[in-house]
């Protein structure tokens, strides 16, 4: 295993979201993690706090990881600390995997202060992976996904102008509109009839600039499995950081590094949802309401045990992350496929 990983993002008293859904995969697949915060136990830390957060690290030798993953961060002066100290990082180690995932909100809410895109749209210059989801990616590049033709643009945007070599989009819905202009292949996949609602995984590693092609794409089906759990995208993440390595570990030559972490990085985050659902499915009627706004803000305690009863099972379940039981589970997952016609195809 390749060192220390660095983690900066969110961090809760209780259930897996944000750091504590990142730190415990990432070390339980062998890595060293530090952590820097930026909320902590319902209280959020100033820029001054963190970046005496960060001094001390640096005084005990805390600022040398060999990876670096930087998570949900809600306000401008802190995002603009943990920007300053990304590029000290990549100053200080070229070679740093840095993985950036930029969660700023999601199915067209934001999550965080709108004055946080353009520093995000600053920081992914540093990133080697970037994991938006389509509405992230979308503030990003301000460039709707509406099409296949929409999608070129998008990657093209990120690896000549912003200089991303690796882009992970993580879950973009299937409207019809949209499917429809997806080659006949996908278009298959998708149509199953146990395909459930449909989600697509697309990954795109740029290749080298003299090339006529810009990045090799590959994609991936998704069924989406019914109800709300938090901190699926900050596992997700972190598992795609944990496999990533370099080509000398890909055996498939059909594989780029980041489409064979993806892949399995997709298998595992999908097994563990199920495994929660089965869970949550199972407690009493009183702890697996459905989300109603309104009920909910008038019994607080109906939507705690719902949350609750949703949490991802990562310590109960921990084999799948260690890629035990995958197949067992039944989650069908393939690998994923090039898109081979990606930049041809009208």
């Amino acid at each position: 295993m390749d060192g220390r990983v660095l983690s900066i993002q969110s961090h809760v008293a209780s259930g897996y979201v944000g750091g504590k859904a990142a730190v415990f995969p990432l070390q339980l697949l062998g890595y060293d993690v530090d952590v820097g915060y930026g909320r902590i136990g319902g209280w959020k830390s100033s820029a001054e706090e963190l970046s005496s957060v960060f001094d001390g690290m640096e005084k005990n030798g805390l600022l040398n990881p060999s990876r670096l993953l930087t998570g949900y961060v809600p306000g401008v002066e802190a995002l603009t600390v943990i920007s300053k100290i990304v590029r000290r990082l990549r100053r200080r180690n070229p070679e740093l995997v840095y993985l950036l995932d930029p969660v700023m909100g999601d199915a067209g809410k934001l999550y965080v202060s709108g004055d946080v895109v353009p520093i995000y749209r600053e920081l992914i210059c540093q990133a080697t992976i970037i994991t938006p989801n389509y509405f992230e990616v979308e503030l990003l590049t301000q460039i709707q996904i509406n099409s296949v033709s929409s999608l070129r643009k998008i990657f093209r945007i990120l690896h000549k102008e912003y200089k991303v070599p690796h882009v992970v989009i993580s879950s973009i819905p299937l409207s019809d509109a949209l499917a429809g202009t997806f080659p006949e292949w996908l278009r298959v996949a998708i149509e199953k009839p146990d395909a459930g609602e449909p989600l697509l995984c697309v990954t795109s590693s740029a290749l080298a600039e003299e090339l006529e092609v810009p990045s090799v794409v590959h994609s991936l089906y998704i069924p989406r499995i019914p109800g709300y759990f938090s901190g699926v995208g900050d596992l997700f993440s972190a598992l795609v950081l944990a496999h990533f390595h370099n080509t000398s570990s890909v055996n498939d030559p059909s594989q780029t590094p980041l489409s064979s972490a993806v892949a399995k990085s997709c298998q595992t985050t999908h097994a563990l949802l199920r495994r929660t659902q089965r869970h949550s499915m199972s407690l009493p009627a009183e702890d697996r309401t459905i989300s109603d706004p309104e009920l909910d803000a008038r019994d607080i305690d109906r939507k705690v045990r719902r949350m609750k009863g949703r949490e991802l099972r990562l310590v109960k379940d921990q084999g799948l992350i260690l890629g035990k039981d995958l197949d067992a589970d039944g989650s069908g997952l393939q690998e994923m496929r090039e898109w081979v016609q990606f930049w041809s195809d009208t």
